[in-house]
């Protein structure tokens, strides 16, 4: 076999190889959108100062609406509403959220690390100071963990309730 030929079969060879080659991927293979759908109903925690946290969340095609109170003494002190929306390339839910003791429309990512685990990360504004992390205990008990840089500075437990107007 002369030089060309050599060239020409291990040329064909390699073309042939990188078809079939495949990167590795990361894929977590947990269905989000399904594992979303765990956080559907009225919750509510309570962080031990007088204040009461409740929330309702909706199913909404793919997503959540969720709207939110924290109440103290009696009082509302700061409503919340945010619109989860399924990102497929990034395989996490981008949340829009607004608050009414602020102008700024915070927006977060959130996803599930295994079947009853997840994270929380506030993308803006660019110095956001938490993130959060959440886990399931049962069906009707989430332990949701607030992190300031490697700090845990908060953990609150929501229990699946009927909401109180």
């Amino acid at each position: 076999m002369n030089k060309f030929t050599k060239a020409l079969i291990i040329i064909i060879f390699i073309l042939i190889n990188l078809n079939c080659m495949h990167a590795q991927t990361t894929q977590s293979n947990l269905d989000q959108v399904e594992l979303m759908k765990k956080f559907i109903g009225t919750w509510k925690g309570e962080f031990g100062d007088n204040s009461i946290f409740f929330s309702e969340n909706e199913a909404f095609g793919s997503g959540m609406i969720s709207k939110s109170k924290v109440i103290v003494n009696g009082e509302i002190i700061e409503s919340v509403a945010q619109i989860h929306g399924y990102d497929s390339k990034a395989d996490k839910f981008i949340i829009a959220e607004l608050k009414t003791s602020s102008e700024v429309i915070e927006i977060c990512s959130s996803w599930f690390t295994s079947e009853n685990t997840g994270e929380i990360i506030i993308t803006n504004p660019d110095k956001a100071p938490y993130r959060f992390k959440f886990e399931f205990k049962n069906p009707n008990l989430i332990l949701q963990t607030a992190i300031q840089g490697d700090k845990v500075v908060n953990e609150i437990l929501l229990k699946r309730s009927e909401i109180e107007k």
